[in-house]
């Protein structure tokens, strides 16, 4: 067992029989919704996830962060984390026995349904409907974030890790696409918007893009507001709004759209 993690968060506790002087800078949370980050750059985080929403609902307590420092699983003198791939190649590779003494620990700490998720990019693409399910369906997660070449695979098969993906490009580590899962999370999660109903009218919330947005000043550059904003007619917005959506999903998603159709045609309510 290696240091205690550092927890990010409000300084209301559980109850503890632990004195106050080994506990963590910042205790574990009761009930709050958990990102355990197995990193070898603790330091990276919370980064953007401190600052606005996302760092008022840190420091209110609504979500809870644990950074797990991989260098300090390494092995020997120097804390190896990493060594060449098998079958040689360019690169080094994560090893397993670092990352499974690095992921029991977090383990040892999950309370929940808390699935591990590996960021990669041969990994299932984020979506709105991933992120929906996480903040919905569970009480935190584990994510291991790569570097170099990536993690031994039998560490994947061992824990049965499930991998997700930022997008169809490669990045030097999963720092930042682990980053953009959580803040993706927990907007979604009671409390942390101001309006609820920002997350009700945005892009992927219904399965067509947003509509577009204004304000003031009336007129700049020589261009408008459409008059139907200003119209005070709520059904002619909601209408205008919807009819905007539906251009742009056309226009710029064409996959999203043709999935939006079919959800019509089998006469499933779009958040279905």
């Amino acid at each position: 067992m290696t240091d205690t993690p550092k927890s990010t968060g409000r300084k209301t506790i559980q109850p503890t029989f632990t004195p106050r002087e080994l506990m963590t800078d910042t205790p574990d949370l009761a009930g709050a919704w958990t990102a355990q980050i197995i990193t070898l750059f603790p330091q990276a985080f919370p980064g953007v996830l401190g600052e606005s929403l996302m760092g008022k609902a840190l420091k209110d307590g609504l979500w809870q962060l644990q950074t797990f420092d991989l260098r300090d699983y390494g092995i020997g003198k120097h804390k190896n984390v990493d060594d060449t791939p098998a079958g040689g190649g360019a690169g080094m590779v994560l090893r397993a026995d670092v990352l499974e003494a690095a992921i029991n620990d977090a383990r040892a700490g999950a309370k929940g349904v808390m699935p591990i998720l590996y960021l990669s990019p041969r990994g299932k693409p984020m979506d709105q409907e991933m992120m929906r399910g996480l903040a919905a369906n569970t009480d935190g997660v584990t994510l291991l974030c790569g570097r170099f070449e990536g993690v031994d695979e039998r560490i994947l098969e061992h824990f049965g890790i499930q991998e997700v993906s930022l997008g169809d490009f490669v990045m030097t580590g999963g720092e930042l696409a682990a980053q953009a899962l959580i803040d993706a999370t927990v907007r979604l999660l009671p409390g942390v918007l101001g309006n609820a109903d920002s997350a009700i009218e945005e892009s992927f919330s219904n399965g067509l893009l947003e509509h577009p947005q204004y304000t003031k000043p009336a007129q700049w550059q020589d261009r408008e507001i459409p008059d139907v904003l200003l119209s005070g007619n709520h059904k002619k917005i909601a209408a205008w709004r919807q009819d905007q959506s539906e251009e742009i999903t056309k226009a710029r998603r064409p996959d999203l759209w043709d999935a939006h159709e079919a959800r019509l045609k089998n006469g499933k309510a779009p958040q279905d």
